[in-house]
């Protein structure tokens, strides 16, 4: 039988509080839009940080289309924008397509504090 892999959860409106806010571990949350180019640019490197971080963070992403309160919460003017939680506090923020290593770079700064 194959290994299932850890893929990114989809997190939405509903569930936003109880699994990233109340997440045990520190989270990144990638907000997306199906049309959005630079979405799709970084989609791959969220899949291999779910993976690499799997038991460490929680990689999750958030359609933003489909959840316009969360994205009013936390004030997202523009996609795709990557916020980092720790302690169900924001702690930090990139927005746009940023390469793999610079969202590693604030991951593991988020996990170091």
């Amino acid at each position: 039988m194959a290994e299932t892999t850890p893929a990114p959860i989809h997190v939405n409106d509903a569930d936003f509080k109880e699994t990233i806010l109340n997440a045990a571990q520190p989270a990144v949350v990638d907000f997306w839009a199906a049309w959005c180019g630079p979405c799709r640019m970084i989609a791959p490197s969220v899949e291999e940080l779910a993976r690499e971080y799997a038991g460490k963070a929680v990689v999750a992403k958030l359609d933003a289309d489909m959840n316009p309160q969360t994205i009013m919460q936390y004030g997202v003017m523009g996609i795709p924008t990557l916020i980092f939680f720790k302690g169900g506090k924001e702690v930090d923020r990139l927005v746009g397509a940023y390469p793999k290593a610079a969202i590693v770079k604030k991951l593991e700064a988020v996990l170091a504090k």
